[in-house]
């Protein structure tokens, strides 16, 4: 990627892995369209960032539980994005008997149609120029599932499952379509375990610590490039061995 690389969307760009994979992307020169919903002061240090570095940032805010609110950012995109991060996404910690319909219908608005219509409003480019990549960003418990974690595990397996029929189906066009479904990863939604049940459960981890944003962000950088050209259809996780 160089400064004249196609511009890139990256949904939940607030969150820790969002301003990791911003960064990461900036600094190959790859220009941004930020998304964000309620933390938008989040993103300063990465629009920073990118004024330093050179590279154009442009942040948009859209509930993407509301498809009005997904076809209102694409249209105040000057330049269609060509890369595609679908990484905006909610957890939900909870007995499976407890899940109620509106908790099921928003998880799923969320984790799983907001990545569907994105991806079909950001298509019709990457078409006409034969050439696209979309990543969407999954879990480890999308390929393992979670105990207390059903419902979140449910929509992260059908981002998968979305993802490699979609890159079959692209795959003539020039068009890649991957998922990176990372393990226990520092900061964001593993700020809700105590100290104690992070040690326990880095102890579980071959690796013996927690993952990194940053390392997430590098296999989203590398897929998103012209490198990955012949890969297409794979969920890559960056666990630390935890799950094989």
């Amino acid at each position: 990627m160089n400064p004249q690389s196609p511009w890139a969307l990256v949904t939940g760009a607030s969150g820790t892995i969002g301003l990791a994979i911003g960064e990461a992307l900036a600094r190959v020169g790859v220009p941004l369209y930020l998304h964000y919903n309620r933390s938008g002061e989040k993103l300063i240090p990465l629009l920073q960032r990118c004024q330093e570095l050179g590279v154009p940032a442009v942040t948009l805010q859209a509930d993407l539980r509301y498809p009005e609110q997904i076809s209102h950012m694409f249209q105040q995109m000057q330049v269609p994005p060509l890369l595609i991060v679908n990484n905006a996404s909610a957890d939900h910690v909870g007995l499976f008997t407890d899940v109620t319909i509106p908790q099921f219908d928003e998880m799923m608005a969320l984790n799983v149609r907001s990545s569907f219509l994105v991806t079909q409003l950001a298509l019709p480019a990457m078409l006409r120029e034969r050439y696209g990549r979309i990543v969407n960003i999954t879990s480890v418990w999308g390929l393992t599932g979670g105990s207390c974690e059903v419902l979140y595990s449910l929509t992260k397996g059908a981002l998968n499952t979305f993802t490699k029929a979609l890159a079959k189906e692209m795959a003539p066009n020039g068009i890649t379509v991957n998922a990176v479904a990372p393990g226990a990863i520092q900061g964001g939604m593993m700020e809700r375990f105590s100290p104690d049940e992070v040690e326990a459960i880095a102890d579980e981890i071959p690796a013996n610590r927690l993952g990194k944003p940053e390392e997430v962000a590098s296999v989203v950088r590398f897929l998103l490039s012209g490198d990955a050209s012949y890969v297409n259809g794979q969920v890559i996780s960056p666990n630390g061995g935890w799950y094989t």
